[in-house]
Order: C-alpha cells, then structure tokens, then sequence
C-alpha cells in the first residue's frame, strides 16, 4: 500500500462491510453472459508493479473483490477477461498476443492504470512497444496512476452486477 493510502486509513477509518450501493449498471452484453461471476487472468505487461500492488489489495480482504464474484485464475483459458497492467514491452508482445488468443470467446480485455492506456511515464521508451490497445482490443479502461482499489473492485463489480 501507499503512504497515501495508509494516512487516509488512519484519518479518515471506516468499516469494511460499509453497504457499497447498488452495482454500476453492466457495461455491455458480455456482462449479461458472465451470470453473476467473472474469473481474470491477470498480465504484467511492464508495468512499474504499482498497479499490481493495488489489485492485490482489491483482492485482498479489506476491499475483497471475491464476495462481488470476481476470481483471479492462474490459466487463461479458465479465465472472461484479461486484466492488464502497464505499457506493453517488446518482450511481452508476443506473450501478451497468445495469452488474449488463448482466452475462450467471448473475450473481455480490461486495461488497469494510465500506462496501459497509453504508454504514462513510459512512453517513448526504447523498450516500449505501446499501449495495450496496440497489441489486442481493449473494452474496458481503468484509470489512474495507480488507481485506487476501490475503483478497480467498482469497475469489476459493473461486471458482475452484484
């Protein structure tokens, strides 16, 4: 976690079973396909890791994206969607283009933090092959630097509908 994140905890604490409203309305059609769950393969495209430590603590128990019904999977081919982080390295390319295929139909590409979307901090980068969208479709943006896992659990949850 963040320091901005734990001096916000301790000025501002609340509970974590605080009643979170009704879910955001479902994105699009996939969304009435997924029947309440939603299993994501998670991509590290080359990222600086602050994304990824932000989806640990979504899933994590405080923000606990479980109980809305979103799962992390290990295979992509268990998985609906592929979460990806970071702007795609020229090393990850090609893994990150087998990975999508590998996905069963239909495909649902979720893009988490702002390098995702188009390259942050990175951009111009001798490493750097470009954003996710660059690489295979994307349906779904996530921003922020890294974003907050409050959204990112808000944003799986309009999924889900739960």
């Amino acid at each position: 976690m963040t320091l901005r994140i734990l001096l916000r905890a301790v000025a501002h604490p609340r509970k974590a079973s605080k009643d979170l409203g009704p879910p955001p309305r479902p994105r699009d059609v996939l969304s009435r396909d997924l029947h309440g769950s939603l299993q994501v393969r998670h991509v590290d495209a080359g990222s600086c890791n602050g994304c990824e430590m932000e989806v640990h603590s979504a899933f994590a128990p405080v923000y606990d994206a479980e109980r809305f019904g979103v799962r992390l999977v290990a295979s992509p081919r268990h998985a609906d969607a592929l979460l990806v982080t970071g702007p795609v390295t020229k090393n990850m390319s090609d893994p990150l283009r087998k990975t999508y295929e590998a996905l069963p139909e239909p495909r649902l590409v979720i893009t988490l933090g702002d390098c995702a979307q188009d390259c942050g901090v990175f951009k111009g980068g001798y490493g750097v092959e470009g954003s996710v969208s660059d690489v295979v479709p994307v349906d779904v943006h996530i921003p922020g630097c890294p974003p907050h896992p409050q959204a990112i659990v808000e944003a799986l949850r309009g999924f889900t509908g739960r």
